[in-house]
């Protein structure tokens, strides 16, 4: 890790902002050490002090790789912790500037969140790194009353977030004084108090807080992901490659497959073929190409190469009006019954995010992803596996796993969920394999059941 630079703390703006020169640095080493620090000015300057946010800041560089580190006490980043003085986390979704934020996209909810402010700033150093560590996919910590922390792998990075960041605090604020709702993709009115279900037994529960998906055989007909979405893209790879080639996205498709088939010919895998270089020209790499694609989608392979270039076949299907999503006529009105009692859900299949938001935003009953929080795909694990549905759980920021249900055609993925302690429920639809005799699942039929 590079030796980070932090400023004295009693530095005016005006000073940080135009007269800082290099000599005005404090360079920390990695164990927080200082190993160069400014040279006092005469009076009436102050001697230099290291900023009391310096543990805070090493806990990102180290923890994060962070480049840098903005510390703000924007009013927006105070206020938007005042909202719900007990919130531990600060959630929004469906809001431009989302996409600013490393790793988030419109549709996707970003979770910041809240630690609760000391009287000096070193003292916030350990839940600081609690934080960071519970929420791997943040950039930012709150710190409730006081301010932000936010970093990236730059200093335009951090300083982009962090604009980003102060403008959708200011939005939530603006948005909650007009009684509207930040945190839901419609953004219809704040529910001023928390619905409750009827049990089966007509006592009182408590809504689950989330609903996680499975797709095929779920959410969609496994017929229209084997007999629609395969072949078109089986069908269009050598077509999409032709036309894409030189564009950075298929480059980096590129990229992965070559990484992917290397891997299965070391392994020996059936239908793998070598990829020959660049300089044999473009046909002949296209060629090969398609014939390790085939050969994976023929055995149905859940790997992260083939489905990102897949989503992007789909996409061009999708904007050509060549595709349209299917889904089972019972998943628009639970989705917006759902949304409407509070509860976010959320996609977990082994396509990509991107032919996870094809999908849904193409479907003869409209554009669905307005009821839809986040979408997850395999980079998150594999779908069989129990420590995917940990770090789904992690990223969610439940206070109990059994507060997310997970619904599944497949009873191995249904089995992983229910060992990292989710609620489970098995779908029964058309076309479904069959189910192990004794598996001790709820099931249903329609989501109507739900």
């Amino acid at each position: 890790m590079m030796n980070p630079f932090l400023n004295p703390n009693n530095l005016s703006l005006c000073l940080l902002l135009e007269r800082m020169v290099d000599e005005d640095m404090y360079i920390m080493a990695s164990d927080g050490s200082i190993l160069s620090a400014p040279v006092a000015k005469p009076t009436p300057h102050k001697p230099p002090k290291c900023s009391d946010c310096a543990p805070l800041f090493m806990k990102a560089y180290q923890m994060r790789n962070a480049g840098a580190v903005i510390h703000s006490h924007g009013m927006e980043s105070c206020l938007v912790t005042m909202l719900n003085p007990l919130a531990k986390e600060f959630r929004i979704t469906h809001m431009e500037m989302i996409k600013g934020i490393q790793g988030h996209g419109y549709y996707d909810e970003l979770v910041v969140p809240i630690i609760e402010n000391t009287a000096y700033e070193r003292e916030l150093t350990e839940s600081l790194a609690e934080a960071i560590k519970a929420y791997p996919k943040t950039t930012a910590v709150l710190v409730r009353n006081h301010g932000i922390y936010v970093w990236g792998d730059s200093w335009i990075s951090a300083k982009t977030q962090s604009e980003c960041y102060h403008y959708l605090f200011d939005a939530a604020i603006k948005l909650h004084q007009l009684g509207i709702d930040w945190t839901t993709p419609a953004h219809g009115p704040i529910q001023n108090a928390k619905i409750s279900a009827l049990a089966p037994n007509g006592s009182i529960k408590s809504s689950r807080r989330c609903i996680v998906l499975d797709i095929e055989g779920t959410t969609t007909p496994i017929s229209f992901v084997s007999d629609v979405l395969f072949p078109y893209a089986r069908n269009n790879v050598g077509r999409h490659l032709d036309a894409t080639y030189d564009s950075a996205e298929t480059q980096q498709d590129i990229k992965l497959l070559r990484a992917q088939v290397q891997q299965d010919l070391e392994n020996g895998v059936a239908g793998a073929v070598c990829i020959p270089a660049d300089d044999a020209g473009k046909m002949e790499v296209i060629a090969a190409l398609v014939a390790n694609v085939e050969a994976m989608i023929k055995a149905d392979r859940k790997i992260t190469a083939l489905k990102e270039l897949q989503g992007h076949i789909w996409q061009t299907g999708f904007q050509n009006n060549e595709l349209e999503g299917l889904v089972f006529d019972d998943v628009p009105a639970a989705l917006e019954k759902w949304t409407a009692l509070g509860i976010k859900v959320y996609i977990y299949s082994s396509g990509s995010r991107l032919a996870q938001r094809l999908l849904f935003g193409h479907t003869k009953h409209g554009d669905l992803r307005k009821f839809l929080y986040g979408f997850f795909d395999t980079t998150v694990g594999n779908k069989r596996e129990t420590k995917s549905y940990a770090e789904i759980t992690a990223s969610l920021g439940v206070d109990n796993p059994s507060e997310i249900l997970f619904v599944t055609d497949v009873y191995q993925e249904a089995t992983a969920a229910k060992a990292a302690g989710l609620d489970v429920i098995i779908s029964i639809r058309p076309g479904n394999g069959p189910l192990p005799d004794n598996h001790g699942f709820r099931t249903v039929k329609s989501f109507s059941e739900i």
